[in-house]
């Protein structure tokens, strides 16, 4: 038996409404990717699709061949981000829509709500301390939540919707700071027995373990540990100020070896039952927030590997349909974090995780 490994999936490579206002005509995620630049010696930028090219999300063809190249990796399926800021207000939803709608691709899927505000220092390299809001995360109350799941009910109802024992997997960016969650948890699990639905399997993301706790009082299933920083948060006090230094007055990112890095991205707990390891490839925020980022220098599919296996190492006594690893991310280009064919490594990192897989789970029966 494989483990389930499920890949978060960014929408933002098609132009819309909204992004065209703020940022000019066209822009997409490709827009900061592409004009990215080497910030010290060494820096690996920019990156540059292969295979796929700078491709249009409106394009079904291109989904279609996403779907083969995460297949390929051993990739269960894709976790599409939502954008649902309340009363209604939606951004980003064609891909999502146009996949459940045509049926295609034939590939397993499920949603991610990424349930934050939007800062113009998100995607602004130029001026990345800018805090100034283009849309709020706002949650109106049980009638919206209601509105968001009929909404998604199309998605929900689709075969290819991935489930845990039966139940809707649905991954929420921010357990925390969603203060009343545990309403929103209340109102969809009986909206699912009222609509024909076996319940949800609701995860949120965590960090370190620190809310562990407090999410599975508010009605969570699992978490999932997101813990590429922690190279930076157990660093020692004198490093930490160091690095900040050096972004603040010298205008270098946070600098760090990859294969360093994942040495501390797996929390111990990821072998409990109800914590999800995460495993990421790359992670470069500079295209989108500049000297204000963190770099991983040196990464290499061979690395991302030894990642792999430990993270199937940590899930392999786990129930089978509980051997779940969240891969970030697919294509998070502007990040650094993506699976997708480049022109540096081609599909080594698609290889290293099919390989992983394969290795890990040789000899399991």
């Amino acid at each position: 038996m494989s483990p389930r490994i499920i890949a978060l999936y960014l929408p933002q490579y098609h132009p819309f409404k909204e992004n065209d206002e703020w940022w000019g005509k066209g822009f997409t995620e490709w827009t900061n990717v592409a004009r990215a630049r080497k910030l010290f010696p060494g820096h690996d930028q920019p990156h540059i699709p292969s295979d796929l090219g700078f491709y249009d999300l409106r394009l079904p063809e291109i989904r279609e061949q996403q779907a083969y190249l995460a297949s390929k990796a051993g990739i269960e399926g894709f976790c599409y981000y939502e954008y649902w800021f309340g009363n209604g207000k939606r951004l980003m939803q064609r891909p999502l829509e146009e996949m459940i709608s045509s049926g295609k691709p034939d590939f397993p899927f499920c949603i991610g709500w990424a349930n934050h505000s939007w800062y113009k220092k998100l995607w602004d390299p130029q001026n990345p301390g800018k805090d100034i809001l283009l849309m709020e995360q706002t949650y109106p109350g049980v009638e919206d939540y209601i509105k968001h799941f009929m909404t998604l009910l199309p998605a929900f109802k689709d075969k290819r919707y991935i489930r845990v024992n039966g139940k809707l997997f649905y991954l929420i960016y921010d357990g925390i700071g969603f203060n009343d969650v545990e309403s929103f948890i209340k109102t969809w699990r009986n909206l699912a027995k009222e609509n024909g639905l076996n319940d949800f399997y609701f995860v949120s993301t965590d960090y370190n373990n620190e809310h562990y706790k407090e999410l599975k009082e508010k009605g969570f299933d699992a978490i999932h540990n997101v813990d590429y920083a922690n190279i930076y948060h157990l660093s020692p006090i004198w490093k930490k100020i160091g690095l900040t230094i050096g972004r603040k007055y010298l205008h270098i990112p946070m600098i760090y070896k990859y294969k360093n890095a994942i040495k501390y991205m797996l929390h111990p707990d990821c072998r409990k039952l109800d914590i999800i390891p995460v495993i990421i490839p790359n992670w470069d925020h500079t295209p989108r927030s500049g000297a204000k980022g963190m770099v991983f220098t040196n990464p290499h599919p061979k690395y991302f590997k030894e990642l792999a296996k430990r993270a199937i190492e940590m899930v392999k006594a786990k129930p089978s349909e509980e051997q779940i690893i969240i891969l970030k991310s697919w294509n998070e280009w502007g990040e650094g974090n993506y699976m997708e064919p480049d022109l540096k490594y081609g599909h080594g990192y698609i290889n290293a995780l099919a390989e992983a897989i394969k290795e890990t789970c040789k000899n399991k029966i």
